[in-house]
């Protein structure tokens, strides 16, 4: 930049021309500082003051070279200046320079202890280098020397939020706003914080206030509509995914979630188009498949490759449309290594793999999850034949005549699904959708009942302690697989679980299945219903708000009073037909 004319500065002391620099730097008139701090240089070429204030001007411009060998200078000339190590530890983070980046951080704090800025950069620097404990560390420590410090409240927030600790992070974002009301990243933060710990009208009220500070921002639309949505205020939320699309037609994750909103109101031929992009968003639509993408285009004999790409309960749920097409082509199926034995059961695939198997040569491929578009399946044409999976017959009569001993209705419980997704969403809802045995512990009063957990994962451990009075027995030890669970399920008369995989398997086998199910609901259960077009044999409980499963834990005891009254050793449970549940008003 050229420099100011000279005669701005004739008559000034070196002194009274960096305070003038430093005036218009901090007025944000960089360019008018920097040619004071440039004036200074040229009268003494090793200024600390002018070098360091010179690097900040480059920082800020986005030039982190220059800035680092700026304020790198001023460093050299006087190490002992906790100011210029402090400074000089921002660019060299932007260039990713991080343990010459602590270093500069632990210099200026062995200068200057109660530095706070040195710390909240220090927190920084660990946060990046993944010691998150120390990072934690730093930013406490900036905090204590100064409360109203910005920044670190921020990043403090932001790694909390990170952690899961939701509670903490809302506090440290409510402290920034109280010091600088409208701030729009902390009011974002906010409000995705308060969503997840369940905190939904206050959650509304931060996103509604990010809202208005930035109204033409498809994220502030966009997260609006997520809490819309888990309010079920489903109407809402879809004009808010939209308005966010206007804005930003690209937007993946607007276009998923409206996805969702068209499909569980039953708009399905509108809702597959937007849920298609869950292959953008996710990581299995960008597999280096050689063989293209199948559009829906006549198979006429081709070979096709189906491969699961979510969750256990999605190939469950999907695997279905293998068969339909197995009528035009050969189809090969890959799916995660727990459900490969159960799969050989599905009438029509040529062949199973596990994920991580080598596979054949294949013509098409397609991911299971976008079947039910290439099908062109509305409400009355999804495929709901079943069982299309079965348990082995050796295995499952094994199971029956081990289970025969157990008194009364054999009912089988799953009461918190997988807890394998490090994505914050998948996280979210298995945390609106899980909870625990003790929950259940009303139903150790129905009379007639021989419980039996098919929980796995972490959770299984709650069966060591069930409820008092709960006859539960566990036999987990011994599923290995889906197909080992299978066989399990065939010797049940009741399957009750929450939305996990299990209640798939459960439906696909044709086994009675009640599910419990949270009150933003996933879209494949749609609303006002108790059953389920995916699974005839599925009853579905539903929440009436959020996080109250005391009254869905009530009516399925009633539930199960009305069905045990009357049986006898061996009688067949009717009322386990969906087709007899109770009408929506009575659940």
């Amino acid at each position: 930049m050229p420099p100011q004319p000279a005669p701005i500065f004739e008559g000034r002391s070196l002194a009274e021309i960096l305070r003038l620099g430093l005036q218009q730097h901090q007025a944000g008139q960089l360019d008018a500082a920097e040619a004071a701090y440039r004036h200074v240089l040229r009268q003494v070429v090793d200024h600390p003051d002018a070098l360091h204030l010179l690097g900040l001007i480059a920082f800020q411009r986005g030039q982190h070279e220059a800035a680092v060998e700026s304020i790198g200078r001023a460093v050299a000339l006087r190490g002992d200046i906790a100011l210029y190590r402090n400074s000089l530890v921002s660019p060299l983070l932007a260039l990713g320079r991080l343990e010459e980046a602590e270093a500069q951080s632990r210099a200026a704090l062995r200068l200057a202890p109660d530095l706070a800025e040195a710390h909240g950069n220090l927190g920084v620097v660990l946060r990046r280098l993944g010691r998150n404990a120390e990072a934690e560390a730093s930013y406490r420590a900036a905090l204590a020397l100064k409360p109203d410090f910005l920044d670190a409240l921020r990043n403090y927030g932001n790694l909390l939020t990170a952690q899961e600790r939701f509670a903490e992070a809302a506090a440290c974002f409510q402290a920034s706003l109280r010091h600088q009301p409208g701030h729009l990243p902390s009011e974002r933060a906010l409000g995705s914080a308060l969503h997840r710990l369940g905190r939904l009208d206050e959650a509304e009220a931060s996103c509604r206030r990010a809202l208005a500070l930035a109204p033409e921002d498809p994220a502030g639309h966009y997260h609006l509509g997520i809490v819309l949505y888990s309010l079920n205020r489903l109407e809402e939320a879809e004009a808010c995914h939209r308005a966010a699309l206007r804005r930003q037609p690209d937007h993946q994750m607007a276009h998923y979630n409206l996805g969702h909103i068209l499909l569980v109101t039953g708009r399905l031929e509108e809702g597959w188009p937007e849920i298609e992009w869950q292959a953008v968003t996710h990581e299995a639509g960008h597999r280096p498949f050689p063989a293209p993408l199948w559009q829906g285009e006549t198979l006429a004999g081709r070979t096709i490759l189906l491969h699961a790409e979510q969750g256990l309960g999605d190939t469950l749920q999907f695997c279905r449309y293998a068969t339909g097409l197995a009528r035009d082509s050969t189809v090969l199926l890959e799916v995660q290594p727990p459900l490969k034995r159960l799969m050989a059961s599905l009438p029509g695939v040529a062949r199973v793999f596990a994920r991580g198997e080598a596979l054949p040569p294949f013509d098409l491929h397609c991911p299971l999850a976008l079947l039910p578009r290439r099908a062109n399946s509305v409400l009355e044409t999804i495929p709901a034949e079943i069982p299309y999976l079965a348990a082995d017959p050796a295995q499952a009569a094994a199971w029956r005549d081990r289970l025969s001993a157990l008194p009364g209705l054999r009912v089988g419980l799953v009461w918190a699904g997988g807890q394998v997704s490090s994505l914050p969403e998948q996280l979210r809802i298995d945390q609106h959708r899980s909870i625990t045995l003790a929950r259940l512990g009303p139903l150790a009063a129905v009379p007639g009942i021989s419980f039996v957990s098919l929980q796995k994962g972490a959770p299984a451990a709650q069966a060591a302690t069930p409820p008092d009075g709960m006859m539960l027995h566990d036999f987990t030890a011994e599923l290995d697989d889906f197909a080992d669970t299978a066989a399990l399920v065939q010797a049940l008369d009741l399957v009750i679980s929450v939305d996990t995989a299990v209640a798939h398997l459960a439906g696909a086998l044709g086994k009675p299945v009640w599910l419990l199910n949270r009150f933003d609901t996933c879209w494949r259960w749609l609303l006002e219903r108790n059953d389920s077009p995916w699974y005839p044999s599925m009853r579905l409980f539903r929440q009436t708000a959020p996080g109250d499963w005391d009254s869905v834990v009530q009516r399925l005891r009633q539930a199960l009073i009305e069905l045990t009254a009357g049986l006898r050793p061996g009688d067949c449970p009717a009322r386990l037909d969906p087709a007899q549940s109770p009408p929506v008003g009575d659940l």
